[in-house]
C-alpha cells in the first residue's frame, strides 16, 4: 500500500505552455500489474493504484477550472480600469463593451475558435462548428474549451480601452467576431495548437533555423501583444478623441474619472493573473507541477511588484510627482511581461523583466501618444503590445536553461525574437485590414456629437450614474 501511495504522487507528468495534451501519467495500473506479477503486490493494488490516478487526474481538472474562473475575473478588471481611465459619459458604453466581448466572444470560440486553434492543420486547424469531440486529451475537453475561452476573451477585451470613447458600437462588435473566430486563433495554432512555431520535430523550420522553438507559457505575445498589436492599428485608424490634440499639435491630458475604480481593477487583474500565468501549467498533482506553479506564482508576484516600483519612481523623476495611474500601468506591464517566460526564468530575472518593462512602459505610452499621435484612453497599446513583445524577448536573454545571458548562445534569444515578430506582423496586418474595411463599409466612429456628449445616452439609452 505504500508503494502504491508513493506511485500516486509521484509518477506524474505536467504540461507546459497550455499543452493539453503533455499531460501524461506513467500508467499506475500497468506498474501495479506487473508487481502483482512478479509476486510483490495483488489485484488489490492495481484496483488502487487506477483509483489514485483518477484522482490526479481529478486534481489536474479541478486546478484548471479553477484557473479559468480567475481568469473569467479578468474581465470585471480590465472593465473597472477601463472605465475609470476614461470620462464619466462613456461608462456604459465601456461595461457594456466588456460584457460583450466575453458573452459574445464566448459562443464564437465554441462555434469556430476553438476548431481552428486546436485542429489538424498546418496554417491553421480544421474547423469543428459547434463540436470538440475532435480533441483529445487525458483532461476534459469541455474543461479545456473554457479555460481557452477566457484566454480569447482577454486578447479581445485589450482592444477596447485603446478605442474607448469615440467607437461605434455595432462596429465594435464586427471587430469581436474577427479576433474571436480568425485572428487570435489562427496565431494560437502556430503556437499552443502545436503549429510550425513550437513544432520541435526534427527537420522542422524551428529546428533547423534555430535549434530550438518558441516558447510563451502564458500568453505574452500570444494572448497580450496580439491584443496590444490590434488595439494601436484600430486607435490610429480610428483617430483621436476631440480635443485631444490642440492646434500646435501637442497632446492634452484627458483625465479619467474615477482612479478609485482604475486601482481596484488593477489589483482584481493582479488577482486573476494568479489563474493566467499558474494556471497554463494544466496539472497541479504531481511533485513537478507543485514546484512549477509555485515557481510561476512567485515569479508573476515578482514582476509585477518591480513593474509598479520601477514606474513609479520614473514617473516621479520625469513629472515631478508619482503618478498613480502610471504605477497602476506599470503593474501591468510588468505582469504583461513575465508571462511569457514565468516558468523558464529566475526570480531575480523576473523581478528584471518587471522593472524593464514598468520603465519602458512610460517612456512607450509618451512616444505612441506625442510622436505617432494616437490616442490610447488606457496605453493598452503599450501596456499589452509593446511590453507582451519585450517580456517574449526578454525570455530569450534571461532563461536559466537556454538563455542567451547564461551562456546557451543565440537560438533561443532568435526563436523568441522570430515568433513575437510573426505574430505581431500577423496582429498589425489582420488588425489593418479589419479596420480599415470596416470603416469604409460602415464608418468606424459615432459623430462628433455624439462624442462630445457621451456614449452612454446615445448608443445604449442609459447613463451609469444617476
Amino acid at each position: 500500500m505504500l508503494l502504491v501511495l508513493i506511485l500516486g504522487c509521484f509518477l506524474t507528468v505536467g504540461a507546459w505552455a497550455q499543452d493539453s495534451t503533455a499531460v501524461e501519467r506513467v500508467p499506475i495500473a500497468e506498474v501495479a500489474a506487473e508487481a502483482t506479477d512478479a509476486g510483490t503486490g495483488s489485484a488489490e493494488i492495481a484496483e488502487v493504484a487506477t483509483t489514485l490516478a483518477d484522482l490526479a487526474l481529478g486534481l489536474d481538472t479541478v486546478w484548471m477550472l479553477l484557473a479559468a474562473m480567475l481568469v473569467f475575473f479578468m474581465q470585471p478588471g480590465f472593465a473597472l480600469v477601463e472605465a475609470g481611465f476614461t470620462r464619466t459619459k462613456n461608462t456604459s458604453n465601456i461595461l457594456m463593451k466588456n460584457l460583450v466581448d466575453f458573452t459574445f466572444g464566448s459562443l464564437l470560440y465554441w462555434f469556430i475558435g476553438f476548431g481552428l486553434m486546436f485542429g489538424i492543420g498546418s496554417f491553421v486547424g480544421m474547423p469543428h462548428f459547434f463540436n470538440i469531440s475532435f480533441f483529445e486529451s487525458e483532461l476534459p475537453a469541455e474543461g479545456f474549451l473554457v479555460f481557452q475561452t477566457v484566454f480569447c476573451a482577454t486578447a479581445a477585451t485589450i482592444v477596447s480601452g485603446a478605442m474607448a470613447e469615440r467607437t461605434k458600437f455595432s462596429t465594435y462588435l464586427i471587430y469581436t467576431v474577427f479576433i474571436c473566430a480568425f485572428i487570435y486563433p489562427v496565431s494560437g495554432h502556430w503556437t499552443w495548437g502545436g503549429g510550425w512555431l513550437m513544432n520541435e520535430e526534427t527537420g522542422s523550420f524551428m529546428m533547423k533555423t534555430f535549434g530550438t522553438v518558441f516558447h510563451d507559457f502564458a500568453g505574452s505575445t500570444i494572448v497580450h501583444s496580439v491584443g496590444g498589436w490590434v488595439a494601436l492599428v484600430g486607435a490610429a485608424i480610428l483617430g483621436p478623441r476631440i480635443g485631444k490634440y490642440g492646434k500646435d499639435g501637442k497632446s492634452k491630458a484627458i483625465s479619467g474619472h474615477n482612479l478609485t475604480l482604475a486601482a481596484l481593477g488593477v489589483f482584481i487583474l493582479w488577482f486573476g493573473w494568479f489563474g493566467f500565468n499558474p494556471g497554463s501549467q494544466l496539472a497541479a498533482s504531481g511533485e513537478e507541477d507543485r514546484l512549477a506553479i509555485s515557481h510561476v506564482f512567485l515569479t508573476t508576484n515578482l514582476s509585477a511588484c518591480a513593474g509598479g516600483f520601477f514606474a513609479l519612481i520614473v514617473s516621479w523623476f520625469r513629472y515631478g510627482k508619482p503618478s498613480l495611474s502610471l504605477t497602476l500601468n506599470g503593474v501591468l506591464a510588468g505582469l504583461v511581461g513575465i508571462t511569457a517566460g514565468c516558468d523558464l526564468v529566475s526570480p531575480m530575472g523576473a523581478a528584471l523583466i518587471g522593472a524593464i518593462c514598468g520603465i519602458v512602459m512610460i517612456f512607450s505610452v509618451d512616444f505612441i501618444d506625442s510622436v505617432l499621435k494616437i490616442d490610447d484612453p488606457v496605453g493598452a497599446s503599450t501596456v499589452h503590445g509593446v511590453c507582451g513583445f519585450l517580456g517574449t524577448i526578454l525570455t530569450g536573454l534571461l532563461a536559466t536553461e537556454e538563455g542567451l545571458f547564461y551562456g546557451a548562445g543565440a537560438g533561443f534569444f532568435g526563436a523568441q525574437l522570430f515568433g513575437a515578430v510573426v505574430i505581431g506582423l500577423w496582429a498589425l496586418a489582420t488588425g489593418f485590414v479589419l479596420f480599415k474595411t470596416v470603416d469604409k463599409l460602415f464608418g468606424l466612429r459615432v459623430n462628433a456629437r455624439i462624442e462630445e456628449e457621451g456614449l452612454d445616452i446615445y448608443e445604449h439609452g442609459e447613463a451609469a450614474y444617476n
